[in-house]
């Protein structure tokens, strides 16, 4: 009974952290709302090594449609600005030589589209890693049978990984619907 409380405590941690993944992809998405997500992948030359921008200053949002960036070290004003054009976010930089202003523009009907398109993709990214826990889960169960397992425990144990299963795609579908609301919203 321990090897297969395993395997469901296995799957369902398993699950819980393809949802926080998918959590943590849809805040990159861009959503007409200013973000301080939006610069995570934002890589500055720092003393001739490449950081994340959040290791050289702070990003923080001013308004719905300002983001605000405050580096620790003045110096490091031009190269942030370069790093955040070089990144090809459509983004543009405004350095006043004490902060760095971000306007978000608004987004047009046709890129709102394309970003509930990659919300969608980001969701079937995360039910087919679902689905795949899944799929282990249950090959482990089936191993456990044959290893003596009883069949009505292993059935029992079967329904309950399906379960989990459903559960977690529901949540995918309910953060994509989410999504989906918040970037066409205008």
């Amino acid at each position: 009974m321990s090897d297969v409380k395993t395997v469901l405590d296995n799957a369902k941690n398993a699950m819980e952290k393809a949802i926080s993944h998918l959590e943590m992809e849809l805040q990159k998405v861009r959503a007409g709302k200013a973000n301080p997500m939006m610069l995570e992948n934002v890589m500055v030359d720092f003393y001739g090594s490449r950081v994340p921008i959040s290791n050289t200053a702070s990003v923080n949002t001013q308004d719905s449609r300002t983001l605000v960036i405050q580096p620790w070290d003045k110096t490091m004003l031009t190269p942030i600005e370069k790093a955040i054009q070089a990144a090809n976010l459509g983004l543009n930089p405004q350095n006043d030589g004490v902060i760095i202003r971000i306007m978000i523009p608004a987004l047009t009907e046709e890129r709102r589209k394309e970003l509930t398109k990659t919300a969608k993709s980001l969701g079937e990214d995360a039910k087919v890693g679902i689905r795949n826990i899944r799929k282990e889960s249950m090959e482990f169960i089936k191993k456990l049978q044959k290893d003596g397992l009883p069949a009505d425990e292993a059935k029992d144990s079967e329904a309950k990984v399906q379960v989990l299963t459903d559960t977690h795609v529901a949540k995918v579908d309910k953060h994509i619907e989410l999504k989906e609301k918040e970037i066409m919203t205008v």
